[in-house]
């Protein structure tokens, strides 16, 4: 995801996306799928039968999939939800908790007005953010649950209008929003296929994950429109965007449909802009594996990010649409399809597994567009800017003190330096291990989730290589190699000396490339101070350290002998 910009990561949030939802009184008529639940039922039997979904860890419950539908109108904000959700027990309980936002004093937020199973009525009680449901369950037996709400959406859903006036709707629920709309299990480690059934003004087009089964004109100028995604996902990649589109398919890579969703306003420009997505898709295919999505539309859209990773709905900010950066912002975006929403991380801590893989990604789409310069140029860019956030906070990659907030974690460790930990990765491994690697993590977790540990004993199972102390160093500990060298010449021995010494507390275990006079000499660095010395025919006109930027370090170089 990119906050708010095409360029990594910008924290500014658009606020007024979110202050733009202005909730109205009025209500209208809800409909029942009774047909549609009744073959959700038989599919969930069978996933129940072949389940290997993610679970949260410690809870009694993994959900197997839901069925929203939802009813939105042009008279207020209020919406009108039925929650179809088949939950696997993993423990015997008497109760259980979903994820819901509760109606607060300002009139925002979700009423529940009955939960049935069985078409049987089930005791619950509704607190702040969460719903207590009471039912009798056994180990490892399937229950589905119908929960019927309304309320006008605090956050998650931002009803809005776009740039050119229109009333629009876009789910934006990241990291743990998705329960101010959609009562679930909002975690990214409970993963579940999923059905949206949206009612809305016919004037409207839906777009949302997986792939439309329906759409059909329905009485009062109403439209139904049905997407189902038989994939797994987290909370935080569910969405629909429902708003007045135009709609161009801009071809069919890897015999993936790839589609662009624009304001019409922005129809000729959008449409060029956006079509950069059938070449960045296959690349990502040809390096990563496949694609596991069955569409990926690109949406113009209203939210406080400037791009969302949702799952083959992705979601750009509304001036995006010819914007210089979109060629990055989109290979961003498209390479979470891989890490964040097929492979995605067990906790928010891990969010690096997200954030900088698409970071590092991107950085690898376009060296591979434009060249090895492009790369390099990037890599110094992102050094500088871990740099400079470790001076304002000194965390380690991995940050395990972060217990809530998580919008916290949109920072240059979880994007620029978890892109470096990999740029380092790919440097120690070479290409062809690393890459396997790479390809050899996303096929064990497509689907489910991973921490940082599961990377490693992947990484080391394809290289043979212990790499316990590079994951240490690199992501759970906070900071970075703080070098200091120093070197002479010594035209008696026709020598140049070089003195590393590691100035920050905590001692790192690397390789150091240095250039005397453009010969490139590697030095195993692991001591506080290491001393070397390289023959040379003449005094050195300069000594680099790192020339193919390959090091996330600070360097002072000192010639000693001026």
């Amino acid at each position: 995801m990119e906050k708010n910009s095409p360029v990594f990561p910008r924290v500014i949030a658009r606020n007024e996306a979110i202050s733009a939802q202005i909730g109205r009184a009025g209500a209208f008529r809800f409909a029942r799928y009774s047909s549609e639940i009744a073959s959700f039922l038989a599919m969930t039997l069978l996933l129940f039968c072949l389940s290997t979904q993610a679970q949260v860890p410690g809870s009694p419950i993994d959900v197997q999939h839901y069925t929203f539908a939802l009813q939105l109108n042009d008279e207020n904000n209020n919406i009108k939800g039925e929650a179809t959700i088949a939950v696997k027990f993993l423990k015997d309980v008497s109760t259980f908790q979903l994820n819901l936002v509760k109606k607060n004093s300002k009139d925002k937020g979700m009423l529940v007005s009955a939960i049935k199973e069985n078409g049987k009525e089930v005791r619950f009680v509704q607190d702040s953010d969460v719903v207590n449901i009471n039912t009798t369950a056994k180990t490892n037996s399937l229950h589905s649950f119908i929960i019927t709400y309304s309320g006008v959406p605090a956050d998650g859903l931002i009803i809005s209008t776009n740039k050119f006036g229109h009333r629009t709707f876009f789910g934006d629920n990241w990291p743990n929003r998705a329960h101010n709309w959609l009562p679930c299990v909002d975690d990214p480690a409970d993963k579940a296929s999923l059905d949206f059934i949206v009612t809305a003004p016919a004037h409207y087009q839906v777009v949302a994950n997986g792939l439309k089964t329906e759409e059909k004109e329905l009485p009062n100028n109403q439209k139904l429109t049905h997407w189902k995604e038989t994939a797994l996902l987290p909370p935080k990649v569910m969405v629909i965007g429902v708003a007045d589109f135009a709609i161009d398919k801009a071809g069919d890579p890897d015999g993936i449909p790839v589609y662009t969703y624009v304001f019409p306003e922005n129809k000729e420009i959008g449409f060029k802009s956006y079509a950069i997505a059938k070449e960045i898709l296959p690349f990502y295919i040809s390096k990563i594996g496949p694609y596991a999505y069955k569409k990926l539309a690109n949406v113009q859209s209203k939210t406080i990010f400037g791009g969302m990773e949702n799952a083959g709905a992705i979601f750009y900010f509304e001036n995006s649409v010819g914007d210089k950066g979109i060629e990055e912002l989109m290979a961003h975006e498209i390479a979470h399809q891989w890490f964040g929403d097929a492979a995605s991380e067990k906790s928010w801590q891990n969010l690096w597994l997200s954030e900088g893989f698409a970071t590092y990604m991107t950085n690898y789409y376009l060296e591979n567009k434009y060249g090895i310069d492009t790369l390099k140029k990037r890599m110094i860019t992102d050094r500088r800017t871990v740099l400079s956030f470790e001076r304002r906070r000194l965390t380690p990659v991995v940050d395990t003190t972060v217990k809530s907030n998580y919008m916290v974690l949109l920072n240059a460790n979880s994007y620029q330096k978890g892109g470096w930990v990999l740029h380092m990765l790919r440097r120690k491994l070479g290409d062809v291990v690393f890459w396997k690697g790479i390809s050899n993590y996303f096929a064990k977790y497509n689907g489910g989730n991973a921490n940082t540990d599961d990377l490693r004993k992947v990484m080391e199972q394809t290289s043979g290589q212990n790499l316990q102390q590079f994951f240490k160093q690199w992501l759970f500990t906070a900071g970075h190699p703080q070098l200091a060298i120093n070197w002479k010449y010594d035209a008696v021995k026709g020598a140049v000396s070089i003195q590393v010494d590691q100035k920050q507390n905590t001692l790192y275990d690397f390789q150091l490339e240095i250039s005397i006079g453009g010969q490139k000499h590697n030095l195993l660095i692991k001591d506080k101070t290491t001393t070397i010395e390289f023959a040379t025919p003449a005094n050195p006109a300069s000594v680099i350290p790192d020339p193919d930027v390959n090091l996330l370090a600070s360097f002072t170089v000192t010639n000693t002998q001026l």
